[in-house]
């Protein structure tokens, strides 16, 4: 099927189909994601946080070092914290030299629950058994000059958020 019939939408040209492509699929991907990490009491955005607390790990991590870490920079990392020490998998701990500042480290609880998660983690792989290895490849490098592309454009068209 041809995006353009799968979207119902009138294409301009090759750029704005790769983009909207990109959108499109990117939403199949997250989907996925978050599908996998449901089963574990999870959000993607939760388990990209444990995994850079995990790598880490012994030394703690404020809350702007984690955000600056995140796939997502989006992301409300203080509220994702705090979720994370409700739910026992992360230890929060005011900086001894910054009182503004908190340190964050992963509990043993957390560490517990990546060692669970870390085997099945190659079924998140499946989600792009389609394209060979060599496909997959070419497919993290192109992505690598769009994310250039767009870092490009958005300071020669001066994109502001809505």
């Amino acid at each position: 099927m041809h995006f353009e019939n799968e979207v119902g939408i009138k294409i301009r040209n090759e750029w704005q189909k790769a983009s909207l492509n990109l959108l499109y699929t990117s939403g199949f991907l997250f989907n996925g994601y978050e599908s996998f990490f449901k089963r574990h009491g999870l959000t993607t955005q939760q388990y990209n946080a444990l995994r850079i607390l995990r790598d880490q790990y012994p030394t703690p991590i404020s809350t702007s070092g984690l955000r600056d870490k995140m796939l997502d920079k989006m992301s409300d990392t203080s509220r994702l914290v705090s979720r994370l020490n409700a739910k026992g998998f992360v230890d929060v701990k005011q900086n001894p030299h910054d009182k503004r500042l908190v340190n964050i480290i992963l509990s043993e609880k957390g560490h517990d629950l990546m060692a669970g998660i870390d085997p099945e983690l190659s079924l998140l792989d499946g989600l792009l058994s389609d394209l060979s290895e060599e496909e997959a490849t070419q497919l993290s490098e192109l992505l690598s000059k769009v994310r250039k592309s767009i870092k490009t454009a958005s300071k020669r068209i001066r994109v502001t958020p809505v």
